[in-house]
C-alpha cells in the first residue's frame, strides 16, 4: 500500500486526470480540467512530503533552502536527476524554458535533487562540475543517500514533481519528452494560487557557482582526435562550445565557434556549437557531433565554412531513420568516427547517439551497411541497437541493446574489423563487427542485459572486469591494444581485445589533478576522451573536469600537461620573438637538476653553457619554437627585475646564455640562485610523434668578492 506523501499515492490519485487530459480536444479544455483537479487535491494533508533534511549539501543557493521557509508561498519543481543520465539532460532546455517563463518572483521555484546512481556522483565537487557543465542554474540539493527519494518512492531518472505553496504533492512525470505537460501543470496551478494570493515574491538566495568562477583555456573539454598526416589534434572544447585545432606542438591554429551557445552555420567567424563533444579530423576536415544541437556538423578548414550535415536542431525520437541528413532528426550524439560500409575509403561517418541508445552511419558517399541495402550518399541511419536501453548483445545488430553509447575507436585490422564502443550506463566496452554488426561484449558489466548497475573498479578479464560509466575508447593499432578512459574511476585503462585482459594504465581511482612522477600516481578528473598519438608512443586524454589536456608518454610512463598557445589563432603558426606570456608553464613532471654552488663576484658576467641532445634523429620543430627562460624569483635583483628569455634554434653546440649579475649585492641571503627554464618542441623520424620536453636548472650562487676573473662559465647539460 502506498504511504502518505509518496508518489504512488499521488498517481493513484493523478491517474484519472492524466486520462482526460489524453482525450482532451484543446488546450482551454485541459488547463479547465488541470483546474478542476487543483481544486480536489490542494487541501488534501495525505500529499503533504516531508522536508529536506538537515546538513545537505547545496549549489546555487546562499544556504539550505527549506519548504517550511525559503520555499513557503512557492510552486516547488523537484526535478530528480543524476548527472550521468543521458534522459536527464533531455529535459534541462524544458527547465530553462520553464525558468523563463515563470521567475522565482513570480512564484516558481525549480530545485534539481540530485540522488547518484553511481558512487563517483555521490561526490559534491563531482555534482558542482556538472551542474557547470550542464549550465544549471536553479537551486541544487546533493542527496548523496537519496533520502527524498526513498521517501517519495521514486522509481526513476528523470522524476519531476510538482508542489504547491504548502509543500503538498500536486502532479509528477516520469522520464524525458513531457514539455507540453510540464508547461501545462506549471502555468495552471501558477493561476491557481495567485487568484488565491498564496503566491509570495520573496527571493530564495540563489548565488551562482559559475559566476565565482576564473576564466581558463578549455572548460570541460569532451573528446579530441588526431589527423597524424597534417600533425594537428582537433579539441571538443564543450564548455566553451568551440572546436580548436592545434598543432602537435599546442600551437592554436583555429577556433571555431564559443564562448556562449549558439546554432549557427557559415564563416569560421560566425559559426557557434552548442556543447560539442565527440570530433573526428581528416586533412582539412574535422567533422562534430554537435550534442545539446542534436547535429552532426563539419568544418571545412580549408573554405573556412561549417555546413550541417545531418539532425534538424531539435532532439528526435526517430529510432530507424533513413532520410537524408539535413532532414532526418538526431538525438544527442556523442561521438563521431570516420570509417568503411561498402563503398570507398571513408564513406561513413559512425555516430554515438547516446539519446536514443543505438549507433548510427551518416553517409558520405554511397555505400552499404552490413547485411542491408544500398545507402545514398547524405542517408542517415541506425546501423545497431534496438533503441531499447540494455546491455544486450546480439548476433543481429537491430536487435542489440545498448546504454547510451559515448565513445567510439575503429579497429580495421582487428579480426576483421570491427568498432569498439564506451557504453557508459552499462559500464562496458562492447565490440560491432564491421562484417555482419554482430554485437559482442568485450569487458565489464554482467551478463544480464538489463542489469545496468554492473559497475565497480576492478581489474580483470571479461565481464569480471569492472568499469564505472567509461566514456572514450582508442585504438593503438601498432599494439592491439585499446584504451579506455574509465571516467567515474578517474583511470585510463587497457584492454587486450584477443585475450579480453582489462589493466589499470594509469590513475589512482581518486579525483583530482597530478602529473605523478609515473602513471600509478596520476590523478584525473573524470576524463572523457582520449586519441593515440603517431607511432602509439603519445595518449592524449581531455581530462574534463580539470579543464585540460594531459599527455601520456607510453615509453617514458611520464605524464604531462599539453601546453596551448593562442598566439595565432585561425592562422599558420610563425616564429615570433618569446616573452614572458608565450612560453608555457612548466610541467611538474619536468625533471629539476639541482647545480652545486657557484662561486661569483658581484659585477662578474655569469655564463651557462647549456647541452641538449635529442633522442637519435630528432628534430626540431619549426613551428613552436623551442625557449628558454632565465629567472630569479625571490632574488629579483640578481636580473634587475627583468625576466631574460629567448628562442633555441640550434643544438649542434652548446648555448651560451649570459647575464652581468650586478655589483652591489641586494640580499642577506648569501646563496641566492638563478634558474634556468628550458622547453623543448621536436619531432622523432617519420611516423613518430612530435612532443614538448622540459627541464630545469637551479644555480646557486655564493657571492664572494674575491672570486676573480671577468667571466664565469658553468656547463649544463640534458638529454631528453
Amino acid at each position: 500500500m502506498a504511504s502518505a506523501g509518496s508518489l504512488p499515492a499521488l498517481f493513484a490519485v493523478q491517474s484519472r486526470l492524466d486520462d482526460a487530459l489524453d482525450d482532451a480536444a484543446s488546450r482551454q479544455e485541459q488547463e479547465k480540467l488541470v483546474y478542476e483537479y487543483l481544486l480536489k487535491v490542494d487541501d488534501r494533508e495525505d500529499l503533504k512530503i516531508p522536508d529536506f533534511q538537515t546538513g545537505l549539501e547545496w549549489l546555487n543557493t546562499e544556504g539550505p533552502l527549506s519548504f517550511a521557509k525559503e520555499l513557503d508561498g512557492k510552486v516547488v519543481l523537484l526535478d530528480f536527476f543524476t548527472y550521468c543520465c543521458i534522459n536527464c539532460m533531455h529535459i534541462l532546455p524544458d527547465l530553462h524554458q520553464l525558468e523563463k517563463r515563470h521567475s522565482v518572483k513570480d512564484g516558481l521555484v525549480i530545485v534539481g535533487v540530485h540522488s547518484a546512481k553511481f558512487p563517483n556522483e555521490k561526490v559534491l565537487e563531482n555534482v558542482r562540475s556538472a551542474v557547470l557543465r550542464y549550465d544549471i542554474r536553479h537551486p541544487v540539493v546533493n542527496d548523496s543517500e537519496a533520502l527524498l527519494w526513498h521517501q517519495l518512492e521514486v522509481a526513476c531518472w528523470p522524476t519531476l514533481v510538482v508542489l504547491g505553496p504548502r509543500g503538498k504533492l500536486l502532479f509528477s512525470l516520469v522520464g524525458e519528452g513531457h514539455r507540453d505537460r510540464l508547461t501545462l501543470f506549471a502555468d495552471t496551478a501558477m493561476r491557481y494560487y495567485r487568484e488565491r494570493d498564496l503566491l509570495k515574491t520573496h527571493s530564495v538566495g540563489i548565488k551562482l557557482y559559475r559566476d565565482s568562477l576564473p576564466s581558463s583555456c578549455l572548460s570541460f573539454p569532451g573528446k579530441l582526435a588526431v589527423d597524424h598526416s597534417t600533425k594537428r589534434l582537433a579539441i571538443a572544447d564543450t564548455g566553451h562550445h568551440r572546436i580548436l585545432v592545434v598543432s602537435f606542438t599546442g600551437q592554436m591554429l583555429h577556433a571555431v565557434g564559443g564562448p556562449e551557445s549558439g546554432r549557427q552555420d557559415g564563416d569560421l567567424s560566425e559559426a557557434s556549437f552548442f556543447s560539442p563533444q565527440g570530433v573526428a579530423i581528416k586533412g582539412d576536415t574535422v567533422y562534430v557531433a554537435d550534442t545539446e544541437n542534436h547535429l552532426i556538423r563539419k568544418i571545412d578548414l580549408l573554405e573556412r565554412r561549417v555546413s550541417t550535415l545531418a539532425g534538424v536542431g531539435a532532439q528526435g525520437t526517430d529510432k530507424e531513420g533513413g532520410a537524408m541528413g539535413p532532414q532526418q532528426p538526431i538525438s544527442s550524439p556523442w561521438d563521431v568516427c570516420l570509417g568503411t560500409a561498402g563503398g570507398a575509403k571513408e564513406n561513413v561517418l559512425w555516430i554515438a547517439m547516446a539519446g536514443t541508445h543505438q549507433i548510427w552511419a551518416l553517409f558520405l558517399a554511397d555505400g552499404k551497411l552490413p547485411k542491408g541495402s544500398e545507402s545514398k550518399a547524405g542517408t542517415c541511419i541506425r546501423w545497431a541497437g534496438s533503441g531499447s536501453e540494455e546491455n544486450r548483445n546480439n548476433a543481429y545488430p537491430h536487435k542489440a541493446g545498448f546504454a547510451q553509447p559515448s565513445g567510439l575507436a575503429l579497429a580495421p585490422e582487428e579480426s576483421n574489423g570491427c568498432l569498439y564502443v564506451a557504453d557508459s550506463e552499462s559500464s562496458t566496452i562492447r565490440s560491432l563487427a564491421l562484417k555482419d554488426g554482430a554485437v559482442k561484449l568485450l569487458v565489464g558489466g554482467e551478463r544480464d542485459p538489463l542489469n545496468l548497475f554492473a559497475f565497480g573498479d576492478v581489474d580483470g578479464k571479461g565481464v569480471d572486469a569492472k568499469l564505472q560509466h567509461p566514456l572514450g575508447v582508442a585504438w593503438a593499432a601498432g599494439g592491439s591494444l585499446l584504451y579506455v578512459a574509465d571516467s567515474y574511476n578517474h583511470k585510463i585503462k587497457v584492454v587486450d581485445p584477443k585475450t579480453k585482459q582489462c589493466w589499470t594504465l594509469a590513475g589512482t581511482g581518486e579525483a583530482g589533478d597530478g602529473l605523478g612522477p609515473g602513471f600509478a600516481e596520476s590523478v584525473f578528473n573524470e576524463p572523457g576522451g582520449l586519441c593515440v598519438g603517431e607511432g602509439d608512443r603519445l595518449l592524449y586524454v581531455a581530462d574534463t573536469n580539470n579543464h585540460q589536456v594531459k599527455v601520456l608518454d607510453l615509453d617514458t610512463r611520464m605524464v604531462s600537461r599539453f601546453p596551448i598557445s593562442f598566439d595565432h589563432t585561425d592562422s599558420v603558426p610563425t616564429k615570433s620573438s618569446v616573452s614572458s606570456a608565450q612560453v608555457p608553464s612548466l610541467p611538474k613532471s619536468a625533471p629539476r637538476v639541482e647545480m652545486p654552488p657557484l662561486a661569483v663576484a658581484p659585477g662578474q658576467t655569469l655564463t651557462m653553457a647549456l647541452t641538449l641532445s635529442l633522442p637519435e634523429g630528432a628534430k626540431l620543430t619549426e613551428e613552436a619554437p623551442s625557449s628558454w627562460r632565465l629567472s630569479s624569483d625571490g632574488n629579483e635583483w640578481l636580473l634587475e627585475s627583468q625576466e631574460v628569455t629567448g628562442n633555441i634554434l640550434d643544438l649542434s653546440s652548446p648555448l651560451h646564455i649570459s647575464t652581468k649579475l650586478p655589483a652591489i649585492t641586494k640580499t642577506r641571503d648569501s646563496t641566492p640562485t638563478l634558474t634556468l627554464s628550458v622547453w623543448v618542441f621536436f619531432c622523432l623520424p617519420a611516423d613518430r610523434a612530435c612532443m614538448m620536453r622540459a627541464v630545469s636548472f637551479v644555480q646557486p650562487l655564493e657571492m664572494d668578492t674575491n672570486a676573480g676573473g671577468e667571466e664565469v662559465t658553468v656547463a649544463l647539460a640534458h638529454a631528453f
